[in-house]
């Protein structure tokens, strides 16, 4: 006897096929206990299978492990292999970059000691090594040792004498170079502008006027006059002495456009406490257009806190300094600060504080507490001491005692109590 299922059929599903997102129905046959079959009806999607890709083996970088100077001369020494000149030179530029001391001797006398003869070049380079890593005493007997020297090589010593405070003798080997090379004015291509720079520099440490003199005569002969760098030292260099015309008279025969030239003739006139003429020359600098740089603003700044105008003229430079952004250069500010601080005008001296990026400049701090303290703002003075606290800077001695003064006896333990 044939069994049935006595369950209806179900309805096929019918989708349209046209529709991009629409499933599709397909009947699923089985069978029952009497083989009859019976019609199920399930969606068929498509399968979502994941395209594994080929898992790519990690490569590792090969790590670089640190050697050193002394390694690589150590491994060609085992080697028993002959340095290179090139290799000498590599290893010559990686210390005077890094500035190891230990390093410099250590590869100097590596080379003196192999079979290279060293050609100028490479003496000059271990010259410049010995020096910038501060190993002067060595650099001077390798110098001494130079049969054959250049302009290079008597900028490099002299350099170095200025370098370590030894002017007397910087003065000393820019003779002998004089006797070796012959009179000044017969060497103008071997003299180079660094060497006259730093000549003129221990020329204002030694108080050698004369020769200082001598070496300005000399480019005036020249015709060298004009170049930028010698030009404004001459200007510092007359300066030191107080001889102002002769200052001026380097002034005015240089190229007006220079930034540095300026500055140089605007900081003299500070020093020589000519503060109205330095602003003068700030404003002819300004209706020339000179670029000015935050050297230009410090040393006008100053001249304008030592005017009787209530901080007009401050507050000019002030607004120049904004429009050419060198308002929020630190050496800027910590000048306006100063200024500000000294004619008592205290909100704007505040406002370029708080403005500071750099809360750890110290001269900043320093500047704000002697305003507060010069005009008797006691409570404000106090309140920049615990801001020094809190950004983990110390405050000098004398200053907290100069701020005790101020505030009055009641407020001394109290004060000692937090700082």
């Amino acid at each position: 006897m044939e069994i049935t299922s006595s369950y209806p059929k179900p309805p096929l599903l019918h989708k349209n096929s046209t529709s991009r997102n629409s499933k599709k129905w397909i009947p699923i046959t089985t069978h029952s206990i009497s083989n009859t079959p019976l019609q199920f009806q399930f969606p068929l999607n498509r399968p979502h299978h994941k395209i594994h890709q080929p898992i790519k083996p990690e490569i590792k970088k090969p790590t670089n492990p640190s050697c050193t100077i002394s390694d690589v001369l150590r491994l060609m020494d085992s080697l028993g292999l002959n340095i290179p000149v090139d290799i000498y030179v590599s290893l010559i530029k990686e210390c005077t970059e890094s500035r190891e001391p230990a390093k410099a001797v250590e590869l100097c006398n590596h080379v003196c000691k192999s079979n290279v003869i060293p050609s100028l070049p490479l003496l000059n380079r271990l010259l410049l090594m010995l020096v910038s890593c501060g190993c002067f005493e060595h650099a001077r007997q390798l110098f001494d040792k130079m049969r054959v020297r250049n302009s290079k090589s008597w900028a490099t010593i002299i350099a170095g004498c200025v370098e370590n405070g030894e002017y007397e003798e910087a003065l000393s080997f820019f003779m002998v170079m004089q006797s070796e090379i012959g009179n000044l004015c017969k060497c103008g291509d071997i003299i180079d502008d660094g060497i006259l720079v730093c000549v003129l520099k221990a020329c204002v440490e030694t108080m050698n006027l004369e020769l200082g003199k001598q070496i300005h005569g000399w480019l005036l002969k020249l015709g060298s006059c004009e170049s930028f760098a010698l030009s404004s030292f001459l200007i510092k260099f007359y300066g030191e002495f107080g001889y102002q015309e002769s200052a001026d008279n380097v002034f005015n025969h240089v190229p007006r456009c220079n930034t540095v030239v300026w500055t140089a003739r605007i900081g003299n006139l500070c020093k020589e406490e000519q503060f109205e003429e330095a602003i003068r020359i700030f404003t002819e600098m300004v209706r020339e257009g000179v670029k000015k740089n935050s050297f230009t603003f410090s040393s006008v700044l100053k001249a304008c806190g030592k005017l009787s105008d209530a901080g007009w003229c401050g507050q000019q430079v002030h607004a120049t300094s904004v429009k050419v952004g060198l308002d929020m250069d630190g050496y800027v500010q910590c000048s306006l600060i100063d200024m500000y601080g000294k004619y008592g005008l205290l909100r704007d001296a505040l406002r370029v504080f708080n403005a500071r990026e750099d809360k750890s400049n110290i001269a900043c701090w320093n500047a704000m507490l002697m305003g507060c303290i010069q005009h008797g703002f006691g409570v404000e003075a106090m309140k920049v001491l615990y801001e020094m606290k809190e950004a983990g800077l110390q405050p000098h001695e004398s200053l907290i005692k100069e701020v005790l003064l101020v505030c009055g006896s009641s407020n001394i333990e109290k004060m000692n109590a937090r700082l």
